[in-house]
């Protein structure tokens, strides 16, 4: 019989689709004093990995340029039942070149704002682009849970 960590995981298949789909992504970054600094924050992608852009002098990239090391975690469902989520354990990329951080700012805008024009999709994506950077997250392990592939629910 099939463990039931093993029966919830979600291919790498769903897990690309879930990611996919618009959520939020917590970030967990180690503060200056080792506690554990919590965001969220919208995401997109950077050559199919997750990443987000953010103000350069933010707490988190001060800590991500002092430890590369980072927890996320992209989560949906209101019911136990429909509990699904991917944790991504691994380190980070910090670009600061203005077409990684637009093609990640342009990613985000695409995801999260529906601009009404390719035009105006550009525009926003400069807009938040500027005194950012990008932060590209390469995974070292993925952890995966589908709560919906449960029997008896």
């Amino acid at each position: 019989m099939a463990k039931r960590r093993d029966a919830i995981k979600m291919t790498e298949e769903e897990v690309q689709a879930f990611l996919r789909e618009r959520h939020v992504m917590n970030v967990a970054s180690f503060g200056p004093d080792g506690s554990i600094h919590l965001v969220a924050m919208w995401y997109g992608f950077i050559d199919g990995r997750p990443a987000f852009e953010t103000y350069q002098k933010s707490q988190k990239v001060k800590n991500l340029e002092r430890d590369p090391r980072v927890t996320v975690l992209v989560e949906a469902g209101e019911v136990y039942e429909e509990l699904r989520g991917v944790e991504i354990v691994g380190t980070v990329t910090i670009h600061r070149d203005s077409e990684a951080v637009l093609s990640c700012a342009r990613s985000v805008i695409d995801r999260y704002w529906n601009p009404e024009s390719p035009e105006q999709a550009e525009v926003m994506a400069a807009g938040l682009a500027a005194k950012r950077v990008a932060v590209e997250i390469k995974p070292e392990r993925v952890v995966s849970w589908d709560h919906r592939k449960i029997d008896g629910y």
